[in-house]
């Protein structure tokens, strides 16, 4: 699954924060990371401490850069940086008091160009990763939200869900940026994306407010000039059988080829991803936080070092994208 991602990073030594640095699945993942040497790991924590777990967790990580937030030569410029990048909606005193956790002064790595992403959530909520990157890191100059991407893997079979864990109800515009979005986390992959608007309608056999911003949405992706193939609303039989597309839209090359699915609310997404993960026997990794302007991830509160390792590469990786 990794292997187009480490032909993009090899010999680039991208630099990923990752502010739990005492928790010993990211040590774990950080020493592996850096004994292969395309991701080089920042720490984030107090050094005696994170080298005491390292030892006791089997981690070798002699190397590997360890910062304490509350010891850091460059905190004055920090907190000042911080403040105009609020503007306002926060203070000196409650940027330095911010600073002193470990998700925020991460962000801030990035947003000063001194780590190039960031990967957290170990021990902590989605929320408490995304609000510091939609504060600090924000989104790109042609993004208005940040959504999610799940990558599901069995064997050698690859597809790509969207939007999975951030939008409720995404509107007809934000479809066509979360399609959009996807389509480069499917390259990332290594994924040629063909992409399907999902509904409980295909082509107008069904009706609504759903129905009509799926339709729409797609008439607009096609409209664009997309080095890949867009095609819907399907119903999510007719994205993937050829033999139910042949009946439903006969006349789409999409239909019944789809591997990149967008889902019309977090509803559908999640649950879909779900039954292809716990029925179908696909590995899901992810959500993979597209629209911003640095790679930040979230991780699960239950996720393995094995998982934190996967996520850093792929957060390495997006840098390039």
């Amino acid at each position: 699954m990794l292997t187009p991602m480490f032909n993009v990073l090899e010999g680039k030594h991208t630099k990923i924060v990752f502010p739990e640095g005492i928790e010993p699945r990211i040590l774990i993942a950080a020493a592996k990371l850096h004994a292969e040497g395309m991701v080089s790991p920042i720490l984030l924590g107090n050094v005696e401490e994170v080298n005491e777990m390292s030892k006791k967790c089997g981690a070798y990580i002699d190397d590997v850069t360890v910062i304490d937030p509350e010891n850091y030569d460059g905190i004055e410029a920090m907190i000042s940086k911080m403040v105009e990048l609020r503007k306002g909606k926060m203070d000196r005193d409650t940027c330095a008091k911010a600073l002193k956790q470990g998700n925020y002064f991460g962000t801030m790595l990035v947003a000063m160009g001194l780590a190039d992403g960031l990967v957290g959530g170990a021990t902590y909520s989605t929320a408490d990763t995304v609000r510091p990157a939609l504060q600090l890191v924000k989104t790109k100059p042609e993004s208005k939200i940040v959504s999610s991407a799940f990558i599901l893997v069995r064997n050698n079979e690859k597809l790509v869900m969207a939007d999975c864990a951030i939008n409720i109800s995404p509107d007809e515009d934000a479809i066509v940026e979360i399609a959009l979005e996807t389509a480069k986390t499917a390259k990332v992959f290594g994924v040629e994306p063909i992409v399907g608007l999902l509904s409980y309608s295909t082509r107008g056999s069904g009706k609504g407010e759903a129905v009509d911003k799926m339709a729409n949405a797609t008439q607009r992706l096609k409209a664009m000039d997309l080095d890949y193939p867009v095609d819907g609303e399907f119903q999510f039989d007719c994205a993937v059988s050829p033999v139910v597309a042949q009946t439903k839209a006969p006349d789409s090359d999409v239909a019944g080829n789809c591997n990149t699915f967008i889902f019309p609310n977090i509803e559908a997404g999640n649950i879909g991803y779900k039954i292809a993960q716990r029925l179908g026997g696909f590995e899901a990794v992810g959500p993979i936080l597209q629209g911003l302007n640095a790679p930040i991830n979230d991780l699960s509160r239950g996720c393995t070092a094995e998982e934190v390792y996967k996520v850093a590469i792929i957060t390495a990786a997006q840098k390039y994208i």
